[in-house]
């Protein structure tokens, strides 16, 4: 599998409104970027988002997913050291998924940066935060809030140091980051866009990975805090409200909780798959799913293999059945899987990272499952490019494949 998802361990929304700078929001399943006009004059406050993903899981992701990978790939057979986690071998992405958005303005810009101190998640929700700080009584946070890591109300959000930043002209507090280029991610969308969240931080994670097996301390390597994801400072401070982006938490009752998402190329094909004699590039291609047992253990690896030949054999004299002859698909195929329920698009057809694989016996890909959410229906679908066009009339090159085939994972 070539797109490996892990879900937070924790996140949390924090508020620089006066009357929520103390709130704790980390049971809440809504995380959201907003402006809150002050309750007087024409002040408006910005809140930020922190999520945190478990520095276990990246790591079994780093030495049991992509470890083979990348040691095929170098060629050497050196011992795996998590310095091969580059740009070039893979490609993370942090995603999060729209809920309800208001008064949206027509452009948004929003950055992601690594945290350089540690939060507690909390478990209380902004519906159960009556904004009453003004007047001296609230309820006591459990967890991050706009002015402290953790309950301990010594546990202030530290100054900057070590090339760390926390900047917010309106409220003191609100999140210690990392700055600079290789630590900043960034995405610019309109309203009428799509509004799911998707992130680059590979640089980050290759930062994690070299403080995790090198020891590596800033710039080179820095300890897994989690991420904060903001509006930039000039939009936060502008004196204007941009609306209001809400995102799933990690405790959605959906089947949108946030995810950082591995991507990487495992695809391998043998030479004589290459060969244009094996290859079916048009007509009425018969493709066939097998290996597929119908439910998963959550904790299991499963390798899909295909069947392909052509639905209508050519007429020839021959010895042996066209049907037993290995066929093989171009290099241009690729997999998707969706949810089957509500057809969202789980793994995208993607023409770098989900490319099939051949061998001997013919196509085939790997799933990993503990990257799905558990108790859900997939459904696998197949997409071929060909490099010419089916017929002289001008027909689409691309057949997408999609005959139902489902698969549940389970606990």
């Amino acid at each position: 599998m070539a797109y490996y998802s892990i879900f937070p361990e924790k996140d949390t929304t924090l508020y620089s409104h006066p009357d929520r700078i103390n709130m704790n929001t980390g049971g809440d399943e809504i995380l959201e970027l907003v402006e809150e006009k002050a309750t007087t004059g024409e002040t408006y406050f910005a809140s930020r988002i922190l999520i945190k993903f478990k520095s276990t899981e990246i790591r079994d992701v780093i030495e049991n997913k992509l470890k083979f990978y990348v040691q095929a790939g170098n060629g050497t057979g050196a011992p795996f050291t998590g310095a091969e986690v580059t740009p070039n071998t893979v490609e993370v992405s942090l995603n999060l998924f729209a809920g309800e958005n208001k008064r949206l303005t027509s452009d948004h810009t929003l950055v992601a940066f690594p945290l350089s101190q540690s939060f507690d998640e909390g478990t209380q929700r902004y519906d159960a935060n009556p904004p009453s700080v003004t007047t001296g009584s609230f309820q006591p946070a459990n967890g991050a809030t706009w002015m402290h890591r953790t309950m301990a109300t010594s546990s202030t959000w530290a100054g900057s140091g070590m090339g760390a930043s926390g900047s917010y002209s309106l409220q003191i507090g609100g999140g210690i980051w990392y700055t600079g280029s290789a630590f900043r991610s960034e995405t610019t969308f309109l309203s009428v866009d799509n509004l799911d969240l998707e992130m680059d931080v590979t640089s980050v994670i290759q930062k994690y990975s070299a403080s995790f097996y090198q020891s590596a301390d800033y710039p080179t390597g820095i300890p897994n805090n989690g991420f904060i994801i903001k509006k930039p400072r000039e939009i936060e401070e502008d004196g204007f409200g941009f609306g209001q982006l809400q995102y799933f938490s990690s405790d959605t009752h959906t089947i949108y909780p946030p995810k950082l998402t591995f991507k990487w190329d495992d695809s391998f094909r043998i030479p004589s798959s290459l060969s244009s004699g094996n290859i079916l590039r048009t007509g009425d291609v018969f493709l066939a799913l097998y290996n597929n047992k119908g439910e998963f253990q959550r904790k299991s690896k499963q390798r899909f293999r295909l069947t392909v030949r052509k639905r209508y054999p050519d007429r020839t004299f021959v010895t042996t059945s066209n049907y037993l002859a290995t066929k093989y698909l171009p290099r241009t195929s690729y997999y998707s899987v969706r949810d089957a329920e509500t057809d969202e698009v789980i793994i995208p057809f993607d023409t770098e990272y989900t490319k099939l694989s051949a061998d001997s016996e013919g196509m085939f890909f790997d799933l990993w499952m503990e990257g799905f959410q558990p108790e859900r229906y997939y459904k696998l679908m197949f997409r071929v490019d060909n490099s010419l066009p089916a017929n002289t009339f001008g027909e689409t090159s691309t057949n997408i494949y999609d005959e139902d085939y489902i698969f549940k994972v389970v606990r």
